[in-house]
């Protein structure tokens, strides 16, 4: 059970005026919404106690702040000269900016995308809505969970990305999520469905960025559904103001033989949560699921995974390292379902977490739930300090204690940061992680 919204008069009139202005889209679109409300309205936020997937992440702060749904999203007030810096760039990549939620082309650019649809959803549901109405809201049910409900009550735009059957999309495509934050408290609803036909290859990266400071609630959901002998890389990166509060919702499909490499890479927000689940609905059906994230302060980090083996002969590889300070706190929930019928299944899940301070804390719980009895599975959980004799044995060789950390802990982070294969997006997220290192050239 939930508890009813203190807020929930002001999401009542955000949706109603949303709905209001968006009357002239396809009846089916919003159909879809109006459910979703309704199914909002009845599960609200997940606040009680009890609620076993929200056991260590208090979302009191999030259901006690009256969040404003911004009408007109500001995009003509963010220049390109704005961007600078803020996320991974290059020349050669496509990519689609949205400030608020809602497509802004003029910001956006890169090269066009071969034979990929890469587009936003306002349009490709006013042009030709069959790829989003038979994948929307299919695989992330609002049935099941408050925050996608909310989101896919305010479905109104968001990135499709559709690669049609035996095509390679050479070129990576960079949705990038601005969040301007000035003036009151606001919510924005990110939304990204990316079908990958049978036979198909792409790479895509999530992106979330905060332009100002504020309060401000990013509620977001993506979608990916793989076709058989497609393969899909996958990269999300949270870099969301230290103010923020963010809810990322993932949730994958995959066909025969395809595979998703997928890593989640986290800095930024005061109160964070990745959610991300895999079904593999197919034999040969494989995922790799790595994550990065390093929180101080205050700031808390909730990753939420879950792995679905549906069918035999599948495997799948989940690795999360996480880098405390401060009195930050870590959650990390990882389950592994393997089905009656799934045998032959080889998965393996690991969470390891490195501690700076004494005042950081890490809740780690991963789980196998086996209901086949020819499968291969393991999974385990560290969490400790800096190694006292690897740290002397190089303050004997002349470093003093506060490089021989940074170098150590970048050792730590470098595991996952060396698996992504595109090298400006590795430049990028080195130098962000080594800027948020405690002693020289980082945060003190």
């Amino acid at each position: 059970m939930t508890q009813a919204l203190s807020t929930e008069n002001r999401y009542q009139a955000d949706f109603a005026a949303f709905q209001q202005c968006a009357d002239d889209e396809p009846a089916w679109l919003r159909g879809l919404r109006q459910r979703a409300w309704s199914r909002f309205v009845e599960l609200g936020f997940p606040t009680n106690r009890g609620n076993e997937a929200w056991k260590y992440t208090n979302l009191s702060r999030i259901a006690a702040i009256s969040f404003a749904y911004p009408q007109d999203p500001g995009a003509d007030l963010v220049q390109v000269s704005d961007l600078k810096g803020l996320a991974p760039q290059h020349d050669l990549w496509t990519t689609l900016v949205f400030v608020n939620g809602r497509y802004a082309p003029a910001l956006s650019g890169g090269p066009p995308a071969g034979k990929a649809r890469v587009t936003s959803l306002a349009d490709a549901a006013q042009q030709d809505g069959a790829t989003a109405e038979r994948h929307l809201a299919r695989y992330a049910s609002p049935e099941d969970d408050g925050f996608v409900a909310l989101n896919t009550a305010f479905l109104g735009d968001g990135a499709l990305v559709h690669v049609p059957a035996g095509q390679a999309q050479p070129l990576p495509i960079h949705l990038l999520f601005l969040v301007t934050g000035e003036g009151e408290p606001t919510v924005t609803y990110p939304r990204t469905l990316i079908v990958a036909e049978p036979e198909s290859s792409l790479t895509v990266l999530e992106s979330y960025v905060s332009l100002s400071g504020g309060p401000t609630f990013t509620n977001a959901v993506t979608e990916i559904v793989a076709g058989d002998g497609a393969r899909v890389h996958h990269y999300r990166m949270l870099m969301e103001h230290p103010d923020s509060f963010h809810v990322g919702t993932s949730r994958v499909v995959l066909g025969r033989d395809s595979s998703l490499t997928s890593t989640s890479f986290s800095t930024g927000a005061a109160m964070a949560r990745n959610d991300f689940g895999v079904l593999l609905d197919a034999p040969g059906a494989s995922c790799t699921l790595n994550g990065l994230h390093m929180t101080g302060g205050t700031q808390h980090i909730d990753n939420h995974i879950d792995v679905d083996h549906a069918k035999p002969h599948t495997s799948s590889r989940l690795y999360y390292k996480g880098i405390l300070d401060g009195s930050s706190r870590a959650v990390f929930s990882g389950r592994v379902l393997v089905r009656p019928d799934a045998q032959k299944t080889d998965a393996r899940q690991d969470d390891r977490n490195l501690i700076l301070s004494d005042g950081a804390e890490v809740d780690s719980k991963p789980s196998l739930e086996i209901f086949a009895d020819d499968v291969r599975c393991y999974h385990g959980a560290t969490s400790g300090h800096i190694d006292e004799e690897a740290l002397f044995y190089m303050q004997s060789r002349g470093l003093d204690p506060k490089a021989a950390q940074r170098l150590l802990v970048r050792a730590f982070a470098s595991e996952i940061i060396d698996t992504i294969q595109l090298e400006p997006l590795r430049a990028f997220i080195d130098q962000l992680f080594l800027g948020a290192l405690p002693g020289p050239g980082g945060p003190a």
